[in-house]
């Protein structure tokens, strides 16, 4: 790429599994080509809302990833860089940097990465046209600023553009896809729908011998004082499984059903158009609006499924949507086409921006 020497360095950090497999399917094209060094970096310094320590080395061990491409933040921080990619709000950055972006770690209708905060990035890579109005409505940022780059959601293509194979997929997790498959992912925030019914609703279901069901739980959630895969061990059996992959894509697509509460996880289904059932979570939305974060249960918030708050009308509602599959489809498919910029392509997009970008700079 770089017409000179020395490569074009691009730092990725973050702190959790999520960010790294947000960034992943643009790190798979850009390590492959010429003049571009990736570097990763991130982990968590301090224990902070109940996480511990966790090294570089550490947060990217899963990934199974070069270790001469993984470098501890201390490190980082007396290097330079020309692009750095964060997921999360608050970001780790380098001594120094040509630019700053943002990719964003999901969108939902918490919008909790909605705030100022975020404007310490050069360019935000938007998943959206929703995201760009929330932007520009609070007045935070002008239509035409350049920060506002239309990306859309990397994480997602392989949602939509037939890489996976959901038979494959059900043969890993121990399903035979002879049963309907309920995906139930609860969001990390605290007071979310497996602290209050969701263990209930998980035995009811087990209990009507119809369902695979696959329980997808947060990669950091905000208490940690319970040990939920333990916990959950007496509900585990042929039909329902703990899955163990860090990436909840799969298993969305390998979904019939996604039963969730306030997680972003419903925004990306909305791109399969498949049934919904949101477990209501008032303790956690009160918290939200006190905290003044931009709540948006108006324009799609939980309208692509059905939201229940008991158990019994959990399973009631599981049982009537997939008799019901194409109820509120055309408000999920309208959802998908407001939240997501290039479904299916989203890298392709983000690949040309940074290639072009990189191309800027040895013009320079």
């Amino acid at each position: 790429m770089s017409k000179t020497e020395t490569p074009r360095r691009v730092l990725f950090a973050g702190y959790a599994p999520v960010h790294f497999i947000c960034f992943q399917p643009l790190y798979e094209r850009l390590r492959r080509m010429r003049g571009i060094e990736i570097v990763l970096s991130g982990g968590r310094e301090a224990v902070a809302e109940g996480n511990g320590k966790l090294t570089a080395r550490q947060l990217y061990a899963p990934f199974r990833l070069p270790p001469d491409r993984i470098v501890e933040l201390d490190r980082i921080r007396k290097q330079t860089f020309d692009l750095v990619f964060c997921a999360h709000v608050s970001g780790y950055f380098p001594k120094d940097e040509q630019e700053r972006i943002q990719l964003f770690h999901g969108v939902s209708f918490r919008n909790m990465a909605v705030r100022r905060d975020v404007l310490v990035y050069d360019r935000l890579f938007l998943t959206g046209p929703y995201m760009r109005r929330l932007f520009t409505e609070s007045q935070m940022l002008r239509n035409r600023d350049p920060k506002l780059v239309n990306i859309g959601f990397p994480k997602l293509d392989r949602l939509v553009n037939g890489e996976l194979d959901r038979a494959t997929i059900l043969r890993r997790v121990g399903f035979s896809g002879r049963r309907p498959v309920i995906l139930y992912a609860p969001t990390g925030q605290k007071d979310n729908s497996l602290e209050h019914t969701g263990e209930a609703v998980l035995e009811r279901l087990r209990a009507t011998g119809k369902y695979d069901i696959l329980i997808k739980l947060h990669d950091h959630p905000r208490d940690r004082g319970t040990d939920w895969p333990t916990r959950l061990k007496p509900l585990l059996d042929k039909h329902t499984r703990l899955a163990t992959g860090l990436d909840v894509v799969p298993y969305m697509y390998a979904a019939d059903l996604l039963l969730t509460d306030a997680s972003s996880v419903s925004s990306e289904f909305s791109l399969l158009d498949r049934p919904m059932v949101f477990l209501d979570v008032p303790q956690l939305l009160a918290a939200m609006s006190k905290k003044g974060v931009a709540l948006d249960l108006d324009t799609w918030g939980r309208k692509g499924g059905l939201t229940v708050r008991w158990p019994d009308e959990a399973v009631e509602a599981i049982a009537w949507s997939l008799a019901h599959p194409r109820h509120a489809s055309r408000l999920r498919r309208a959802m998908a086409r407001d939240l997501f910029y290039n479904p299916g392509h989203a890298t392709d997009a983000a690949v040309d921006w940074v290639l072009q970008r990189l191309r800027a700079l040895d013009e320079a």
